[in-house]
């Protein structure tokens, strides 16, 4: 069973041009029209201008900005990163995975589902910049096994020596 970003349908897609004129629009849509007899969707089909500053495209969970250089550089480059809707939808995933009806299930199986989980998902959001996003993700997981732990039972879970992260990994947790 493989992870697809909720909403995205088969007829999906985006044109990336540097130049955006009438002919290109007018060959988009005889070609979709005629060809292959779809019908373009007004209301969701825009031209955004990448280099304006603030302007960004999400698309498949993916954000797509420029963004100014990090070393203090007058270029810009193409930032891809999760969406803020994409982590949104990915917390909630894992909100549901352990949340308190899921304290019946045994840590290494649990911790088992949220590797393959975050696996599948640090695939397909693995192209261009996700470092921060991962780290975020990371920490979330951290907090939420954090929290299932100790309302497991009522005698809470204690750590044995260390931190919260050197624990959970020797419970067997992958950060991604």
């Amino acid at each position: 069973m493989g992870w697809r970003p909720a909403g995205a349908g088969r007829d999906d897609f985006l044109i990336l041009a540097k130049y955006m004129g009438g002919r290109i629009e007018q060959f988009v849509e005889q070609t979709l029209q005629g060809k292959f007899d779809l019908t373009v969707n007004r209301e969701k089909t825009r031209t955004v201008k990448l280099r304006k500053p603030g302007q960004s495209l999400n698309f498949l969970g993916y954000m797509f900005r420029y963004d100014q250089d990090r070393n203090g550089g007058d270029w810009q480059y193409l930032n891809l990163c999760p969406s803020d809707k994409a982590l949104q939808r990915e917390r909630d995933a894992l909100r549901e995975m352990t949340g308190p009806e899921k304290c019946f299930v045994p840590i290494p199986v649990l911790i088992a589902q949220i590797n393959t989980h975050l696996s599948g998902w640090g695939n397909y959001f693995g192209f261009g910049y996700p470092r921060k996003s991962f780290r975020q993700i990371n920490r979330f997981v951290q907090e939420r096994l954090e929290r299932h732990l100790k309302r497991r039972s009522q005698r809470p879970f204690r750590l044995a020596e260390g931190s919260w992260y050197a624990q959970l990994k020797a419970l067997g947790l992958r950060p991604i």
